[in-house]
């Protein structure tokens, strides 16, 4: 089975590409909602007493943590320390099924794939991107963003630009969704080569 990485900076449009492959009917493994489910499970206890407070209920509260550890590098660090492995093994308990149901192709979600260095486990990687006016306007239109948060994201992920050069793929989602949707079945068509 190839396993192809999907990533892209915020507001670039993933969610919804990563959206056109699985309705193509190729498995998506989506590294943001296994974090969610962590935050949930498996990850509370560790998470909780590596930042005292942050548990509600059982479960992690993303903004009581985003206040122990936005703009604090070495707290970011310690958090992915937990998460990060916990995320792979998700990965691969996923890649391990879409094998056993016979799927030929499955696409790995993963916002920090460059900053993880997740690409060196990947066949092919896929980028998504978009203009930087149009990123800028996607992202402030989310609720609870403000211009300074969009831009301490930004300075965590690598460079658009840099992605796009180390990437096999490329979707531009800034030419709307027809445009996109075609780039992706140019990109399945290519990988059918692989497999």
């Amino acid at each position: 089975m190839l396993i192809v990485g999907l990533t892209g900076s915020i507001g670039m449009g993933k969610t919804t590409t990563a959206a056109m492959f699985r309705a193509r009917g190729v498995p998506v493994h989506d590294a943001d909602r296994a974090v969610h489910e962590l935050y949930a499970g498996d990850a509370v206890a560790s998470v909780e007493s590596a930042f005292p407070g942050v548990a509600v209920d059982g479960r992690i509260d993303r903004e009581r943590l985003a206040a122990q550890v936005v703009g604090k590098p070495e707290a970011l660090r310690r958090l992915e320390a937990i998460v990060h492995p916990l995320v792979r093994e998700a990965e691969i308990r996923f890649a391990a099924s879409a094998a056993r149901r016979g799927a030929a192709l499955a696409v790995l979600d993963i916002p920090l794939l460059f900053e993880t260095g997740a690409a060196d486990r990947m066949a092919a990687v896929i980028v998504v991107t978009a203009d930087p006016a149009t990123q800028r306007d996607r992202v402030l239109r989310r609720a609870g963003m403000s211009a300074e948060r969009f831009e301490a994201m930004l300075a965590r992920q690598v460079p658009d630009a840099e992605k796009r050069r180390r990437a096999h793929f490329v979707v531009d989602t800034g030419r709307g969704f027809a445009a996109a949707e075609r780039q992706v079945d140019a990109i399945l068509r290519a990988l059918r080569f692989l497999v």
